[in-house]
């Protein structure tokens, strides 16, 4: 196999550190970025560049963009790890708050797609990996402005997926359960500064829940980032990449329900066409 060059944002822990990993262990190049550049414990070898990066900086993520094309004179595979969570009801968010979760988990990756793309579709091949969650699929009380992110992410990369396809470039969304990494801890996860009473049914026992598995999570990120890699390995590697078994689960439960309300309403959303006997086109 040929050794691949990787940018991959956000490698200090949780499943952007086992990617570098694995991706050193197969020989490849790899670029990671830290939020102040600060080396990663029990992460160092001469194949691995370490860049600051603050994902809220724009004018930054063009200056990584550049100097991680210029430090092996190409790239192919970036992936848009960097992110957080933010839990708490909807109502009880901050516009603060709002802001800087999409700052940081979409607006992000957009600005680093758009200063790789120039480049990428030079080369006429490369692969874009954005790391979403299985809430940007099927979000559950108490994460839906996270999930917000993620389905803006899921939603760009379908769209982007046809739009570079005919220059070799190919794009991935994964969507990852929860996977046994500090994703839980408050290193990287936030919770509203507020909270509403009214929601302690519903959003407030979701988000107690959630934490309690911090921990206890069903994903290992060692097997994800080889899951991940094997994926980019392959001849056609998939759009949409679901991983561990609590994540396939809640995207089979969305997908039938979305079914369900299909064929429930399936007259209703037909009603709405313009008839042929008016002639009208549609």
């Amino acid at each position: 196999m040929a050794q691949k060059v990787w940018l991959i944002t956000g490698i200090g822990r949780g499943l952007g550190r086992a990617l570098a990993k694995a991706a050193l262990a197969r020989g490849d190049l790899v670029i990671g970025t830290t939020r102040r550049g600060e080396q990663p414990t029990g992460l160092a070898a001469d194949e691995l560049t370490i860049l600051p990066l603050e994902m809220t900086d724009r004018d930054q993520i063009a200056h990584t963009a550049a100097g991680a094309f210029a430090r092996h004179g190409r790239l192919d595979v970036i992936v848009n790890n960097a992110g957080y969570g933010l839990l708490g009801s909807i109502e009880a968010s901050t516009p603060a708050e709002v802001d800087r979760v999409f700052a940081v988990n979409f607006f992000g990756p957009l600005a680093l797609i758009r200063a790789a793309l120039p480049r990428l579709r030079a080369q006429r091949c490369g692969h874009i990996v954005n790391i979403s969650s299985i809430a940007g699929v099927a979000p559950t009380p108490g994460a839906g402005l996270y999930a917000a992110t993620k389905s803006a992410l899921d939603g760009m990369s379908y769209s982007l997926a046809q739009e570079v396809a005919p220059f070799g470039i190919w794009v991935t969304v994964v969507n990852p359960g929860a996977f046994r990494t500090e994703f839980l801890s408050n290193r990287s996860v936030l919770r509203t500064s507020r909270s509403i009473d009214d929601y302690a049914g519903t959003s407030g026992r979701a988000v107690d829940g959630l934490l309690t598995k911090d921990g206890r999570q069903l994903g290992d990120p060692d097997r994800g980032a080889t899951a991940l890699m094997e994926a980019v390995e392959s001849d056609e590697p998939p759009l949409n990449l679901v991983l561990g078994s609590d994540a396939l689960d809640r995207a089979r439960g969305r997908l039938d329900r979305f079914e369900e309300d299909l064929i429930r309403w399936e007259s209703l959303t037909l009603s709405t066409d313009f008839t042929t006997q008016t002639g009208a086109t549609r």
